[in-house]
């Protein structure tokens, strides 16, 4: 019988695309889902094949994660507050989130746990995101159990929160892009199929054990000339005016007055505050992958799609609860 894996954040963009990819390839899987989240966890069997297994609950929920974690042989933890909430809600969701999820696969005897993260993570970063991440890999580090942290580029996908953000403010102003700072800041863009297959090549990779990974795409990119894909790729050209990134702090606070969300977060700005690449001899080193190049990748998909109706959808939904 293939060994039990522990999901967390399996209703976000990298954790949806996880479980199918598990599924499919006959892992037995299971979903730590908060109650409210449910609703967004589709499945159609028909379509989708077998469904996982769901244990409803929060990270704050010590019982909850204990049983979760009862029999599991690695917990793959996506778990993350970094598209939608303050500096609060990322030391609550990932950071104590993370503490809880350590000490529950402790006490289950939980074989390994897969943590992905970002490029520049730090606690000596001057920005939430990166610090928190940076404190997040720490708290896995010393957690007494094997550990794989992967640490990745941006990624993008059909239903991404950073390239698919680009596209809607382009659509938002027909005339120009107001750009973060001169574009100058490097990028290591991965495609969300890619970043799937290398999590799911550490279940069975042991060189992977106890190892921090900085992985992404096959090329760096800065973010202007990724703003220039965006616009070739969608056909929407538009002139490019650079502006302070703290302007763009003051538009957020002042934009998340009247939406529930915002296309521009902050945790946005702090995924462009400095260079985020990898080695590109990285990925070979320890996964079997051909890996998809950014603008070839965008063209199967972006041109196809509804950008109004994409970013309507996104600044009206609800926020997700404080767990």
């Amino acid at each position: 019988m293939p060994p039990m894996i522990l999901i967390t954040g399996t209703t976000g963009f990298i954790g949806r695309h996880l479980v199918r990819r598990l599924l499919q390839h006959n892992y037995r899987v299971r979903c730590l889902i908060p109650e409210y989240k449910l609703k967004d966890f589709r499945w159609n069997p028909d379509v989708d094949g077998p469904a996982p297994e769901v244990v409803v609950g929060t990270l704050m929920d010590e019982e909850v994660i204990y049983r979760a974690a009862t029999g599991v042989h690695t917990v793959i933890h996506l778990e993350s507050a970094q598209w939608w909430g303050n500096e609060r809600d990322l030391e609550r969701v990932d950071l104590t989130g993370t503490r809880k999820l350590v000490e529950a696969a402790r006490s289950a005897r939980v074989g390994r746990i897969v943590v992905l993260s970002h490029l520049g993570a730090t606690t000596a970063a001057a920005y939430p995101l990166m610090r928190v991440k940076g404190a997040v890999e720490d708290v896995v580090r010393s957690s007494g159990l094997a550990y794989t942290i992967l640490r990745s580029g941006i990624v993008f996908g059909e239903d991404d929160a950073f390239c698919n953000h680009i596209a809607m403010l382009l659509f938002a102003n027909p005339f120009v892009f107001l750009m973060p700072g001169r574009g100058e800041v490097v990028l290591h863009p991965i495609y969300i199929d890619d970043l799937i297959t290398l999590l799911e090549q550490t279940l069975e990779n042991m060189d992977t054990v106890d190892q921090v990974i900085e992985v992404g795409g096959p090329e760096y990119i800065t973010l202007i000339d990724l703003i220039r894909t965006v616009m070739r790729v969608s056909g929407r050209y538009r002139v490019i005016i650079p502006l302070p990134p703290y302007m763009f702090r003051w538009i957020n606070r002042g934009t998340r007055i009247v939406l529930r969300r915002t296309l521009l977060t902050p945790q946005w700005l702090d995924l462009l505050a400095t260079n985020r690449a990898a080695q590109l001899g990285t990925v070979t080193r320890y996964f079997d992958i051909k890996l998809r190049r950014l603008e070839d990748t965008m063209l199967t998909y972006m041109p196809q799609q509804n950008t109004l109706l994409d970013a309507v959808r996104y600044l009206f939904r609800r926020r997700p609860q404080r767990l």
